[in-house]
């Protein structure tokens, strides 16, 4: 089986050199290496035609568009393996990941997607919780992401997270990432839609905590800071969930995801119990997160109005 591994980079060169050299490392080398950079990152350009590693079957590939999803897109023409293995430039795949990756592909020809465990060093720190449920998205609409919390043994899941996903490129073909995705630079949840539509579409995705990387969140440059509140980005995780998840479920179980969405919410998506309570600590940050999390949940529905629907071909 040929593995094609896609990386996509923005101004993080030292970060990428981590990430080329654990993939110089692998047990079952790589037969395509596919970096897709932005025009205007010098930085990583100067550090790409100063990389030495001749071992590694090393492409290049220039994006005009910020944004993960347009640069995963075009690293998608770019595949020539038989799977894609996407991860981020700030992760560092274990020795044996492409090894792992290829035997659950191997193992069924209904598998499309799949993924495993992203461990986070926060610092000299290394989160090392751990969690059965793992990937899921529940009937009413609220998804259990803990994909850098999993253990146990593999298992099926509805959601893979896109710093350490792979596909059947046979299964994908075609296919592209979801565009109405907002964001210029995360873009959050375009995974989501990615793999709830393989979903749709007859696919499994597999979960295998054995299949890892090492993960050391880098600085975004974009409105999306991780854990520092922005509206603009807030809005677009919650445009982006709404939009994918209305996409998603069927007419019932949407219109109970609506009336949780507003009533319940997460802390991350916030509905009226959520604001009630986070209010006595959060006070006016919370009264914000709920407003940006209203806007959200509007314009999700209104994208998702106008433009259906992003779908696999089967």
């Amino acid at each position: 089986m040929r593995n094609t591994v896609l990386i996509p980079t923005y101004r993080r060169p030292q970060d990428l050199l981590r990430c080329l050299q654990a993939l110089v490392e692998q047990t079952k080398p790589p037969f395509q290496v596919i970096v897709v950079v932005r025009d205007i990152d010098t930085d990583t350009w100067q550090f790409l035609e100063g990389f030495k590693e001749t071992t590694l079957p090393l492409d290049t590939v220039k994006v005009t568009v910020g944004g993960v999803v347009a640069a995963l897109n075009a690293g998608l023409e770019a595949v020539k393996g038989d799977t894609v293995s996407i991860t981020d430039d700030d992760a560092a795949p274990r020795p044996d990941w492409l090894e792992r990756i290829s035997a659950h592909f191997t193992s069924d020809s209904r598998i499309a997607g799949v993924g495993g465990r992203d461990w986070i060093h926060e610092g000299e720190k290394l989160l090392d919780d751990s969690c059965e449920v793992v990937g899921q998205l529940q009937w009413f609409g609220r998804v259990i992401g803990n994909h850098h919390l999993g253990m146990g043994e593999p298992r099926e899941v509805d959601v893979l997270k896109g710093v350490n996903m792979s596909f059947r490129t046979s299964a994908i073909a075609g296919s592209r990432f979801d565009q109405r995705m907002r964001g210029t630079g995360a873009q959050v949840h375009f995974e989501m839609a990615f793999t709830l539509a393989l979903k749709r579409a007859g696919w499994k995705m597999i979960y295998d905590p054995a299949v890892a990387v090492d993960h050391y969140p880098a600085q975004r440059f974009d409105e999306d800071q991780r854990n520092n509140f922005n509206e603009v980005a807030w809005i677009n995780l919650v445009h982006n969930e709404t939009l994918v998840l209305l996409e998603h479920l069927p007419p019932t179980r949407r219109t109970v995801f609506l009336l949780w969405a507003i009533l319940v919410g997460t802390r991350d998506s916030l509905g009226f119990v959520q604001w009630l309570r986070l209010l006595p600590k959060g006070g006016k940050l919370a009264a914000q997160k709920w407003l940006a999390s209203i806007r959200g949940r509007w314009q999700g529905w209104q994208t998702w109005q106008k433009h259906h629907s992003f779908l696999i071909n089967n």
